[in-house]
């Protein structure tokens, strides 16, 4: 079973001073705590109720809580939700204060503790919305901000809302905001670096390659160009998938028809949501969607899927042009970041590359679990939210991580081998391609087996071959014009 995270010690729970029941010696001291189904005891300290604690002991799964970005989302619906109930007249303002002040701790993440609740827990996620309920309402009332009332985790917190439609909002709200926050910038800075390095090795011209075999030259800013020009369609691919993950179902309550919620509540919150959170959101306008599929999840999870994909060509593109030193392509040198084998003195691994293949597979099996869970929408809801919420969230924290130590780790620091890469390119025997125009196809190829057989440099053997002036065969096979492409067939020409 995978560990979790150790989370921050639970402070003492404003419940505690409820009625305790007497413990054994040794062990944790409890309290009775109730719900529909009847008593049970809750550790004494915890701020978590009767509902959270039966999923608790229903759920020993995995041993992994919700992620913290999903408990921030749960926070902030359940602030916003306090605030527009207020202002509909249908939450009492002493109510709503404590209400949300208590929701913005649970988002800050000063409760963390108190959110025990394993990933693999009820579909719909009705344990996690009601440990929110619970410890949101334990603090309020604690806070003394609700007055005489006692803020009620169903009846106040929960206001106008249900699982059903927390849930899948949560889901949407922490996924948008780690995209926007970690993600994209992370996608930007790997892409800005990639693109420096360019700029900066623009005029060093290497030997292309197709099918891992030898192929024309290119720079290695027209190499790490590719590079960027995949990260950028990534980044347009995921910010386009956000114009449908920011609509939110909450509003709908149970199955999407709104049900005990007052028909203005879905957008005000949703208004509500993007104030407090800093980012776009809008109330979604077929609730029943938002609830039975989650699309744009899996839609999302796709994006991200194919950058992983990206990923995993750009590192394994760098691992090949670092692979040797000798007896490999050895064009690049990597930095240098730990020791490579505990018993080959002086060996050095390309750590950061191998940790993005890997970090790329995590986020290819996440997508796969998504795309599987996406279909489990029967009729008006999909009954494997938290499973979403979770890969969705995992997939983008990894990503984020690994670009931003793709970025400073190893594409930052490398350098290039000069004396290897010009001696690979003078013995390319492909470089025969730009000859094709004034002697042929068929003596072209002659001349570069003849190359490749003897050990000799394309323009040595073309000299010998077919009687050309050095200059021209020289003009006619410099690298660096041919990595421009174009057309290059006659004596004196140059392509663009």
């Amino acid at each position: 079973m995978s560990k979790t995270p150790a989370r921050p010690r639970a402070k003492a729970s404003p419940r505690a001073s409820r009625s305790t029941a007497a413990s054994a010696p040794g062990s944790p001291r409890t309290r009775i705590e109730h719900d529909s189904m009847g008593e049970l005891q809750v550790p004494a300290d915890a701020l978590w109720g009767a509902q959270t604690q039966r999923a608790v002991q229903n759920f020993p799964i995995s041993g992994r809580p919700m992620p913290r970005g999903f408990i921030r989302a749960l926070g902030l619906v359940k602030a916003a939700a306090a605030e527009v109930n207020a202002g509909l007249g249908l939450l009492p303002k002493n109510v709503a204060t404590a209400t949300r002040a208590a929701a913005l701790e649970v988002a800050a993440g000063a409760h963390d503790a108190h959110f025990p609740v394993d990933i693999y827990q009820t579909g719909s996620g009705t344990s996690s919305n009601m440990n929110a309920n619970e410890v949101i309402a334990a603090l309020a009332n604690a806070s003394g901000k609700a007055g005489k009332g006692q803020v009620h985790p169903n009846d106040h917190v929960n206001l106008g809302q249900s699982s059903n439609d927390v849930i899948p909002t949560a889901i949407r709200v922490s996924a948008q905001l780690a995209v926007v926050e970690d993600l994209l910038p992370a996608l930007r800075h790997l892409r800005k670096t990639i693109e420096k390095r360019g700029r900066e090795l623009r005029r060093v011209v290497k030997t292309g390659r197709t099918h891992l075999m030898d192929a024309m030259p290119l720079t290695f800013e027209q190499e790490f160009g590719a590079w960027a020009s995949q990260l950028r369609s990534a980044e347009e691919r995921i910010g386009d998938s956000l114009k449908r993950l920011r609509r939110l179902p909450l509003g709908g309550t149970a199955i999407g028809s709104g049900i005990n919620a007052d028909p203005r509540f879905g957008a005000r919150a949703a208004r509500a949501l993007s104030v407090l959170s800093g980012t776009r959101f809008e109330s979604a306008s077929d609730k029943f969607e938002g609830l039975a599929a989650q699309d744009d999840a899996v839609e999302l999870s796709g994006q991200l899927n194919a950058l992983a994909v990206a990923l995993i060509k750009i590192a394994n593109d760098l691992r090949w042009m670092n692979a040797g030193p000798l007896a490999g392509l050895g064009e690049i040198e990597l930095p240098a970041l730990q020791p490579g084998s505990s018993i080959m003195p002086g060996k050095v691994n390309p750590v950061i590359p191998e940790a993005t293949v890997m970090v790329a597979a995590q986020v290819i099996g996440h997508h796969t679990a998504i795309t599987i869970a996406g279909q489990t929408g029967n009729f008006q809801l999909n009954v494997t939210l938290p499973l979403i919420a979770a890969n969705l969230l995992d997939s983008i924290g990894l990503l984020a991580n690994v670009s931003t130590l793709l970025a400073d780790s190893a594409i930052a620091g490398l350098k290039v081998r000069p004396e290897r890469i010009r001696e690979a390119l003078a013995r390319n025997p492909i470089l025969v391609t730009a000859l094709n125009p004034v002697i042929g196809y068929e003596k072209g190829a002659a001349i570069a087996k003849q190359a490749y057989k003897q050990g000799r440099p394309v323009l040595e053997v073309a000299i010998e071959v077919t009687g050309l002036p050095a200059k021209t065969l020289a003009a006619l096979l410099d690298p660096a014009v041919l990595a421009k492409g174009g057309i290059h067939g006659k004596p004196g020409g140059g392509g663009g």
